[in-house]
């Protein structure tokens, strides 16, 4: 595991602080942990469809995507429909990049996988849920992915990129955390965030991957510029208390 985390290490600019490890590992907490967890692994997914849909496929293979997330929107936003069901909802059709995207189909391979799993994440996480007796109910979002976009800026192909490095980094994050939280929750969870961390590496890789093959230069100035920003939010004090949020604002008993 260590040899896994250790690129992750690298890459992230400050560890999760103490004082969030204490708070997820309370068991009045467990519910929030795994609300928002399910809630990151829907918006996870959205945002690799986002990035297919706008920069990389037709309208009929983006038509098919939104097909394949709507019973999970369906439930999580509107809570319509069996959870128990999403296991067998699959991509109804193959993804063809359009012809004139030159990156369009390491882009697609790349984001179908990463949706499939992530998908499939929101599912175990479900079923977690269901044996600990934790109900759903929707909650607000933290500042952690607003905090990272609003820095994104406003032309192509920088936009693509920015996007791409921010999604490096919350997956990045990501499994620090699982990893983090894994010793301090009970065997079935600690173990299902273990297994959670070879694909949260391997997202984050596929990420930075991409927007320094569609940058075509040396983005580590960049790079940078974000880490700073991830830094910021993941460290400082945060009112909230979500997956990704800052240090809480708390008295511990």
């Amino acid at each position: 595991m260590e040899q896994l985390l250790a690129p992750i290490k690298s890459f992230l600019m400050c560890e999760t602080p103490d004082i969030w490890i204490a708070q997820a590992k309370r068991k009045e907490n467990l519910p929030v942990v795994l609300i928002d967890h399910l809630v990151c692994e829907l918006k996870a997914a959205q945002s690799a469809m986002f990035l297919i849909r706008k920069y990389a496929v037709d309208k009929a293979s983006g038509d098919a995507l939104l097909a394949w997330l709507q019973p999970y929107e369906d439930f999580a936003y509107r809570q319509i429909g069996d959870w128990r069901t999403l296991a067998n909802h699959k991509l109804a059709k193959s993804m063809i990049p359009k012809s004139n995207t030159p990156y369009g189909q390491d882009l697609v391979d790349k984001m179908v996988l990463l949706i499939k799993e992530e998908l499939h994440h929101f599912y175990q996480v479900l079923e977690i849920m269901d044996e600990c007796g934790v109900a759903y109910d929707k909650i607000t979002s933290s500042r952690y992915a607003k905090g990272l976009l609003r820095h994104v800026r406003t032309y192509e192909p920088a936009a693509l990129i920015d996007k791409l490095i921010c999604g490096a980094y919350i997956e990045a994050r990501s499994c620090e955390r699982f990893a983090k939280l894994a010793p301090h929750v009970d065997k079935r969870l600690g173990d299902f965030y273990v297994s959670l961390l070879r694909s949260e590496a391997r997202h984050y890789q596929d990420y930075l991957t991409l927007a320094e093959d569609i940058a075509g230069e040396d983005i580590s100035a960049r790079i940078a510029q974000f880490g700073e920003i991830e830094r910021e939010l993941i460290s400082s004090k945060d009112p909230d208390f979500k997956f990704h949020s800052g240090a809480p604002m708390v008295v511990l008993s």
